[in-house]
């Protein structure tokens, strides 16, 4: 890829019968984040042209054959057209294998492409995990796909909301098969990702501050002594390795703290520990209904740069042209950030 030019991002389109056309449409039409940085849209084009009318805006990207093409064009906005999502076969807001078999191809494409350095990161629109099961996809999601493209084990969920970061010790599992996957050596794990991602985004000396697991962070185990057992004993280990680290601190204030400015990301135990905290800051009710949202997902361990919405595929509102792409173009410009810190 160049390196006198903007970073070139791999952009998916998702599930094609969910929102994420329109979200990639409504952020790449805003001029602030094309002069950010360069997209490679992987998608349908009729799946695309479909999305645009009915929100009613003009997409006309450069249509290519490679992200070398992309790479050497001065359009802020290419295609690269898989054409496996036709409108006329797959129905919008409808779950289908014909859908989860053409978001799973973007998303290999893409890494594919961040793989051997033809892209400086991917950002993905959202994915049905039904359909990538009816599609034969047997991994849960996103982030547990990425980390078996790239070849890795460990990696992790983070949500990013402005200054709010948190990332999360387990994601999608039961609650009861959550409270037994927190291990010392799991939680550990997740410190060291959250430190190196933090540094990846130009925090000097990253503060984290890592939640207990069960009311009051245990009571010195009076509630549940995952803290002293497995929590606890990761927190030393992270700060004899030299780094700035807190806790297990109780889970229904640390948010808050963080939020103040004591911390700079929070360690969450579950996915919904985490989740909660960061959405009831980062989305907002949307004027006619809906929810408006400015968060951010990372994946923390991957060789490539990740980021993605913090919304599903919203089948709802799918193909009604009212989805709000704020949470893309947040998407996009964090990885442009991280990719041009990564350059540096």
């Amino acid at each position: 890829m160049r390196s006198d030019s903007f970073p070139l991002l791999a952009v998916t389109m998702g599930d094609p019968a969910g929102v994420g056309p329109e979200v990639v449409i409504g952020a790449l039409a805003r001029r602030s984040l094309r002069e950010e940085c360069r997209a490679l849209v992987i998608g349908d084009s009729r799946t695309l042209a479909r999305a645009a009318g009915a929100a009613g805006r003009r997409f006309r990207p450069r249509v290519v054959g490679s992200a070398e093409e992309a790479d050497g064009c001065t359009s802020a906005v290419c295609l690269l057209d898989l054409a496996n999502a036709d409108p006329d076969e797959i129905a919008t807001a409808e779950v289908s294998a014909a859908a989860g078999q053409a978001a799973a191809a973007y998303i290999r494409q893409a890494v594919q492409l961040a793989q051997v350095s033809a892209v400086s990161g991917i950002v993905t629109a959202p994915i049905s995990k039904e359909a990538l099961q009816l599609a034969g996809v047997t991994h849960p999601g996103h982030t547990e796909m990425l980390a078996s493209l790239c070849g890795v084990r460990h990696v992790a969920m983070m949500l990013v909301h402005g200054e709010m970061r948190v990332s999360h010790v387990t994601g999608h599992v039961s609650l009861r098969e959550a409270c037994e996957l927190v291990s010392q050596a799991r939680v550990l794990t997740v410190i060291r990702l959250t430190h190196q991602a933090l540094r990846g985004m130009a925090v000097a000396v990253p503060r984290i501050a890592v939640a207990g697991l069960n009311p009051h962070a245990g009571e010195s185990g009076l509630f549940g002594d995952e803290e002293v057992r497995e929590i606890a004993p990761a927190v030393k280990r992270a700060r004899g390795e030299g780094m700035e680290v807190t806790g297990p601190l109780a889970p229904d204030s640390v948010f808050a703290r963080h939020r103040a400015g004591e911390f700079d990301a929070v360690v969450a135990m579950t996915h919904d520990q985490g989740h909660i905290a960061v959405k009831t800051v980062g989305f907002a009710a949307k004027r006619g209904g809906g929810l408006k949202s400015a968060g951010v997902n990372v994946t923390l361990g991957l060789p490539i740069i990740r980021t993605s919405v913090d919304h599903g595929t919203a089948f709802d509102i799918a193909g009604q042209g009212v989805a709000d792409p704020t949470s893309m173009v947040a998407a996009i410009r964090l990885a442009a950030q991280m990719a041009r810190r990564r350059a540096d």
